[in-house]
């Protein structure tokens, strides 16, 4: 059964909640049972030899759990008699004989039905009397593992999730990312090691912040798994989302993972992984999302703990909090001296740009390129995401590039790489196809300058290109008979005052000797201006699509003017005609 098809049976669900619940709240009920009855399915094979060494281990009076784990073959295991088809056959208690069910998991488990807050669900439905038909509803599903495998099971959350946060009007964009941008990073961050990753036995860890259902795990599980069956990727996760988090540490539960791995929370208030360093990091933070709510936090460990803590280059606006993750990331990449990290973050448009000399975002930009930690930035064609059509970008960041990278940044230009989506999902009208993935995948493994058409895609430049100093520039305050006004006192004495209506400020790029760029761009049209060094400030952006425009030469006027001639010649022939 594909996931549309599941999904839209899962759908028909709640046919029979409207009327006693709001739209908004048919995911409360849904999710939380789908949930169940997979993990439902998972366990089936192997409950009678779960329960019999339950009575074995009981009789012996010896600890049962790891001997239960190890008969049910997963990481968690239910000692209940009931499963869901049985409960049915009970109508009168089926209330009591669910809750008991549940409680008979493993305590991993237990507290992905108390995320849901489950027993709420579970009181309101049987209060509507609708508790045995939507139960009946989910045993006719069959979600056993050799009918819907992980990969497909993983991406039905995703798409009742979307549904749901369309119906109540969440931003369906804050819990997962399209797939194909998710494979996409993943084999960006991968495509250099793959001489590592193929050692047999090789272990690594991999970690995503905001990890929304956990599809990044699961796709750079999946890459792995293909790649080299013999690694094994540990992965760590945080989530602030209740339902996410549940069906992310449900999802790693039943792929082997240790969901103690997966935290709950607000990752930028309350590290889940303090002091923890990883080989990989994946991330999409919400873009364009105020940080208004954890900014005590997050100021008093810039201001305490500088560098030592995660916020020490700089702070961004209130008003978007995504360059806060990539903070977090760098602070959690390994020394390069103990192998070093890479990771991949998505950001909109705002963190390349935004900010001044000096600002906060600038200052972030500034640390990342002249710790050159930056090997590309990848620019994905709009209407990629659910909840916006905005252009996005990703960053890929390593403090081990290979040789011919270091000092250095590839921009690559994917915005034209794209294909029309058969149906569009929220926001999301294009898609990457897999030739898309592989072109841009190619592109970055070759490191090399690249054009298309005539038209560049991938350009390198040296880190230092993206740095200017901000020069304020003065000019003499004149008295009202036009003379040059001095200063008075200390070391201002007898010194031209500077006009501040005439003060002007002038990026000069970073490349430039700045006395030479003054000399010639300011003084021949205001010979009497000076540099006030002590205002200077470096800066750093990336105009990324500055680098990638062409300039195209307007037509020749004669062309516009016979165009113009045959136009109104048109007009004047149907004025005649209306006339006539």
């Amino acid at each position: 059964m594909n996931q549309q098809t599941l999904s839209a049976f899962i759908w028909s669900v709640a046919d029979l909640l409207r009327g006693d619940y709001k739209q908004s709240d048919y995911g409360k009920v849904i999710l939380p049972l789908t949930v169940l009855r997979r993990l439902d399915c998972v366990l089936e094979a192997t409950k009678p030899a779960v329960l019999a060494e339950l009575a074995d281990k009981e009789k012996l009076g010896v600890n049962p759990e790891p001997f239960l784990l190890r008969k049910a073959g997963q990481s968690f295991y239910n000692t209940s008699t009931l499963d869901l088809q049985k409960l049915l056959g009970d109508p009168d208690h089926i209330a009591q004989n669910l809750f008991s069910y549940v409680q008979a998991f493993s305590p991993a488990v237990r507290d992905v039905f108390e995320r849901f807050e489950f027993h709420i669900q579970v009181e309101r439905l049987a209060k509507a009397g609708l508790l045995y038909q939507v139960a009946e509803k989910f045993t006719q599903i069959d979600l056993h593992p050799e009918a819907v495998s992980n990969m497909q099971m993983g991406l039905v959350f995703e798409e009742l999730i979307r549904k749901f946060a369309e119906i109540s009007n969440e931003t369906a964009g804050e819990h997962f990312t399209p797939r194909e941008v998710i494979r996409l990073m993943v084999n960006l961050i991968f495509i250099e090691d793959d001489a590592i990753l193929s050692k047999p036995g090789v272990v690594r860890t991999i970690y995503d912040p905001t990890a929304g259902t956990g599809g990044m795990l699961s796709v750079a599980g999946e890459y792995l798994a293909e790649h080299n069956p013999q690694a094994r990727l540990t992965v760590f996760g945080q989530e602030l989302n209740p339902e996410s988090y549940a069906i992310c540490k449900a999802d790693m539960l039943i792929k082997g993972q240790d969901v103690a791995n997966i935290a709950f929370g607000n990752t930028l208030s309350d590290d889940g992984h303090a002091h923890k360093r990883f080989d990989y990091m994946l991330s999409n933070p919400p873009f364009g999302v105020e940080w208004k709510k954890v900014e005590k936090e997050v100021r008093k460990e810039h201001e305490s703990q500088g560098y030592n803590g995660r916020f020490g280059p700089g702070l961004p606006r209130v008003s978007d909090g995504s360059m806060l993750f990539l903070l977090h990331l760098l602070s959690k990449m390994r020394p390069a001296s103990e192998g070093g990290s890479r990771f991949g973050i998505v950001l909109n448009g705002s963190p390349l740009f935004t900010g001044g000399a000096g600002s906060g975002e600038s200052e972030i930009r500034r640390y990342v390129l002249e710790n050159d930690l930056c090997e590309a930035i990848v620019g994905l064609p709009t209407d990629m995401f659910y909840n916006t059509g905005i252009s996005t970008y990703v960053w890929i960041i390593s403090n081990r590039k290979p040789a011919a990278r270091k000092g250095k940044v590839q921009l690559i230009d994917a915005s034209g790489m794209w294909q029309k989506m058969r149906k569009s999902l929220g926001s999301k009208r294009k898609e990457l196809s897999d030739a898309h993935i592989e072109h841009i995948t190619r592109l970055f493994g070759d490191f090399a300058e690249a054009e298309h058409g005539g038209q560049p895609i991938s350009r390198i430049f040296d880190n230092e290109a993206f740095g200017y100093h901000s020069i304020t520039v003065e000019r003499p305050l004149r008295g009202e008979d036009g003379q040059i006004v001095l200063g008075l006192k200390g070391k201002q004495k007898g010194k031209p005052q500077p006009d501040s209506a005439l003060r002007d400020t002038e990026n000069v790029p970073y490349t430039e000797d700045v006395g030479a760029y003054f000399k010639r761009e300011v003084l021949p049209h205001a010979p009497d201006a000076w540099i006030d060094p002590d205002k200077t400030k470096v800066g750093y952006e990336i105009p990324f699509n500055r680098h990638f425009y062409v300039f195209k030469p307007p037509r020749p006027l004669a062309e516009i003017d016979a165009e113009l001639k045959q136009t109104t010649d048109r007009i004047l022939d149907m004025i005649k005609g209306l006339s006539a």
